[in-house]
């Protein structure tokens, strides 16, 4: 079994840079593959000035020599994705069967999914989620389901899928007409729809398990790339304001297939400060001039929905929890140059609740606790062209190191610019980073 294979996992609540760190390894590893999630993900690389926003396609996919795998735990939205494929190769990148593969027992996210999403959201009213509305929640929903689910390996049986449309779809009217008054969909039109995708995508479609499994037996390199962030595990996070999938290093096995031994190496993502998109508990949120420094000086907006991120002050706490969730072994510091500029800085270090210090964390409590903070000075020159540890201010060397201690993890790599050059090797070992 081969030792060599990276995980990279956000730590917060998604939008941390996986997109940058994943391309940074991708091009010294054999596949590349999404576990987890769907297009609700946005990974955003930058290559030579052109920027790259990939949702269901691997990142790998900008690299010659990488198979990209979808795993079988990806909610894969057939729409989605072929548009994605035909935008790459527009931009003359190669998207076909020799660098992707699609699991074929990963489930597919199908129009009416969209349409429960975002019904759902509107009754809720002040109570929603806060989903991306791409249909994710409801699409796992049926895989719990199951006989109104449908998987990716069924859209090769055409005769089949046409007639399993079709009933779910007269099941899926009948729900949204009782339970939200709505128009039912043309199921007609869902059907012409999914048969051409079907045919389109057909020849990605392929047992990934089986591959994966016999890739970590003949020790070649995997790099598993983990969509939105482990404060939105569906176990692990802030529930019920989460996603639908295991998103940590924990959901690499089941929703890629292979062993747990397979996860190798894990490097967390995390943001310098904290951002969340949608609602539920952000202790360190800065709803005032400084939020809305970092959220301009930082583009934080998001990249599949293109709304406006909340952001914050580092939280500390939250990374050390989700390092520890994941076995992580090294960070990966980025947007380290949002920062420049700010007098000084905060970290959240823990928390209180009623003036007494909370000892283990419990993302169920994040509502109401009040944040224990520490404060750094800030830096004032611009540090995007810094291309060493060394040539950063003093400052903020110091608040690297300051987190190293807090997190209680060694920081890889410091992020200073969205380009790939952007990037300050700091302790790591691991090829592509170092």
């Amino acid at each position: 079994m081969s030792t060599n294979n990276v995980t990279v996992i956000g730590l917060q609540w998604g939008d941390e840079g996986k997109g940058k760190v994943v391309d940074a390894l991708a091009g010294q590893s054999r596949y590349v593959v999404r576990y987890c999630g769907g297009a609700n993900a946005g990974h955003t690389v930058t290559v030579n000035g052109e920027r790259f926003a990939l949702h269901l396609i691997p990142c790998g996919i900008l690299h010659p020599s990488v198979m990209n795998v979808v795993g079988n735990g990806v909610a894969f939205d057939p729409d989605t994705a072929w548009g994605e494929i035909e935008a790459l190769r527009r931009r003359n990148i190669e998207v076909g069967p020799g660098n992707l593969a699609i699991s074929a027992t990963a489930q597919v996210v199908m129009p009416w999914h969209k349409t429960q999403d975002q019904l759902n959201e509107k009754q809720l009213g002040e109570k929603k989620i806060g989903t991306t509305a791409r249909g994710i929640g409801p699409c796992y929903a049926d895989k719990a389901n199951r006989f109104t689910a449908i998987r990716v390996g069924e859209l090769l049986d055409e005769k089949n899928l046409i007639q399993k449309v079709r009933l779910i779809g007269a099941i899926k009217n009948r729900m949204f007409e009782a339970l939200f008054d709505a128009q039912p969909l043309e199921i007609n039109a869902v059907v012409e729809q999914t048969v051409q995708l079907a045919r389109n995508l057909a020849p990605m479609i392929r047992d990934t398990g089986g591959m994966l499994r016999r890739a970590c037996s003949e020790g070649r390199r995997i790099l598993f790339e983990g969509g939105q962030g482990s404060m939105l595990d569906i176990d692990h996070g802030t529930y019920p304001f989460v996603t639908s999938s295991s998103v940590s290093a924990c959901g690499v096995p089941a929703g890629a297939g292979v062993p747990p031994k397979a996860v190798g190496h894990v490097v967390g993502i995390m943001k310098a400060y904290t951002t969340r998109v949608g609602a539920g508990p952000f202790p360190t949120e800065q709803d005032d001039a400084t939020g809305e420094y970092i959220r301009q000086r930082g583009r934080e907006f998001g990249t599949t929905t293109g709304r406006p991120r909340r952001c914050g002050w580092l939280d500390a706490a939250v990374v050390r929890y989700t390092a520890d969730l994941s076995g992580v072994d090294e960070l990966a510091l980025m947007l380290l140059d949002v920062l420049t500029g700010l007098d000084e800085l905060k970290i959240c270090t823990g928390y209180t609740i009623g003036g007494r210090g909370v000892e283990d964390f419990d993302p169920a409590l994040l509502g109401s606790v009040e944040c224990v903070w520490e404060t750094l000075p800030g830096w004032r020159e611009e540090i995007t062209d810094c291309r060493r540890f060394e040539d950063l201010p003093a400052d903020a060397r110091n608040y690297v190191t300051r987190v190293e201690e807090i997190v209680g993890r060694p920081v890889g790599l410091i992020s200073v610019g969205p380009g790939r050059e952007q990037s300050l090797p700091h302790h790591t070992n691991i090829e592509g980073l170092s």
